[in-house]
């Protein structure tokens, strides 16, 4: 199988690129970074990927400044609407399978209990109404051969995230206020990209004809983001005080859903897929981030 992953320079990318060598050996990789395919060119993406007659392609390529997407609609539309709804159609003319990464922004957190896939969407923010747009956009131009995985609080050993940030700023503050009213669950790319690649080995993934369908990933358990920075500095040994803040005396230009939990029982049994713990997770995150560093 030749498969095409897109945002291959995002932190999703990157952890899939460190996995594929000992988890998918059947399968051939083409990584593309923006500057080698530029997504928001509909013409030459269509080229490309029929040029190369790809059976899979993987779109982790995402606008995610959630914040900067209120002023920036335009750009935040193109990627994570507009781009998504080309390589839709050209997944469906050439009958090649999808697999696209969306996010628990598009509910809006009044639920109080664990989200299903067929729940009500509502989005808050910019941001989280374009990825709804794109996944209407697949389903629209895909009634067969998609799938939709809606995540939530990645983070990595790659790149600029959370968990980056909160190790940097506890090695340079002796103290740190994080935001405590607002509950998720944190999702270690590198699981992410493990259980994108056990779909990928999946023999159900290759079933002729199969519906388009969303999934819900994420770690296991839930926390607010103060109690993830807190296991971050406790993991990590800082003896930086952190403290909670309400969301109310952080102003931020989005406003984020207070309460997104999501059901993964659909995936768990779909794709036989066993799910980490948050904190677990974290701390093979931290381990490699340490083992990397030396």
């Amino acid at each position: 199988m030749f498969v095409l992953v897109t945002g291959a320079a995002g932190q999703l990318g990157l952890s899939l690129n460190h996995l594929v060598d000992q988890n998918s050996p059947n399968h051939q990789f083409i990584f593309a970074t923006r500057e080698a395919l530029d997504l928001s060119d509909f013409k030459y993406v269509r080229n490309f990927i029929e040029k190369k007659q790809f059976d899979v392609i993987i779109n982790c390529a995402a606008y995610t400044a959630v914040d900067k997407a209120e002023s920036q609609k335009v750009e935040a539309d193109l990627v994570n609407h507009l781009s998504v709804k080309n390589i839709a159609e050209i997944a469906n003319d050439n009958c090649i399978k999808l697999i696209h990464i969306s996010t628990d922004y598009v509910f809006d957190g009044s639920k109080h209990e664990s989200y299903d896939e067929t729940d009500h969407t509502a989005p808050l923010n910019v941001y989280g109404q374009s990825k709804l747009d794109g996944e209407i956009a697949i389903l629209s131009k895909m009634a067969l051969n998609a799938i939709i995985i809606r995540t939530s609080w990645v983070y990595s050993k790659y790149g600029n995230n959370f968990v980056d940030t909160i190790l940097n700023l506890t090695q340079k503050k002796e103290k740190l206020t994080i935001i405590s009213d607002q509950i998720g669950s944190p999702t270690n790319a590198k699981d992410l990209a493990g259980a994108i690649l056990s779909i990928l080995n999946n023999n159900k993934f290759y079933e002729d004809d199969i519906l388009s369908e969303v999934f819900h990933y994420s770690n296991d358990g839930e926390c607010s983001w103060y109690d993830f920075a807190k296991e971050i500095a406790n993991i990590s040994g800082t003896k930086c005080v952190i403290s909670p803040i309400d969301s109310k005396d952080y102003p931020q230009e989005a406003l984020r859903p207070k309460y997104v939990l999501m059901n993964k029982t659909k995936i768990q049994n779909s794709f036989d897929l066993k799910i980490h713990f948050w904190s677990d997770s974290l701390k093979t995150c931290i381990q490699d981030l340490s083992t990397s560093s030396k």
